[in-house]
């Protein structure tokens, strides 16, 4: 007989043990999943590494957090607020083989601590992002670099702006020194 292994149950155990506050709140977005080809792109311009920590802030089924798990044997978390979503993405997770690399939290993206992100994704409203930018120049270090499907974070002008198809991809990296932290 084979013997039992926690690390099998991780997954689980994160779905299981998600914050309750999750639960009380609507999604601030509805689940559109990001075709795999935008995936790719938002990707290849941030360009991780297996020594970053990616965090996909709305994650639906998990594909970006898997994709860049896969691909470029990153670490990372996706975090959502509906437990459907979060099923999804741990069963999606142990289907592709990297359930070892990431885990997904039931979570309100706002009460996440981003701290520990290298890389962020993001596949939220023009006012979501405006809400989360605060936090993103508050908790996230130099460097770190943020990409977005489709929309904008206002007057922080992006880095970088790809077209793919009819969508576009947002690319910034946090300043040194970030504006005061204030949705505007």
């Amino acid at each position: 007989m084979k013997p039992f292994s926690c690390l099998a149950l991780a997954p689980l155990v994160v779905l299981l043990a998600g914050p309750a506050a999750a639960q009380k709140r609507a999604p601030d977005v509805p689940y559109v999943p990001t075709p795999q080809q935008v995936v790719d792109k938002m990707l290849e311009l941030a360009r991780p590494r297996s020594s970053d920590f990616l965090m996909d802030l709305g994650s639906g089924d998990g594909r970006i957090v898997i994709t860049a798990a896969r691909k470029y044997r990153c670490r990372g978390v996706g975090i959502d607020i509906n437990p459907e979503r979060i099923r999804e993405a741990v069963a999606n997770a142990r289907k592709a083989g990297v359930s070892h690399l990431v885990r997904f939290q039931e979570q309100d993206l706002f009460q996440a601590d981003l701290s520990k992100a290298t890389v962020v994704t993001l596949y939220l409203l023009p006012e979501v992002n405006m809400k989360l930018r605060p936090k993103l120049w508050k908790e996230l270090k130099p460097g770190t670099r943020i990409v977005s499907h489709s929309f904008d974070m206002g007057d922080w002008k992006p880095e970088k702006t790809v077209e793919i198809d009819w969508r576009t991809i947002y690319f910034w990296t946090v300043p040194k020194n970030p504006p005061a932290a204030s949705a505007h």
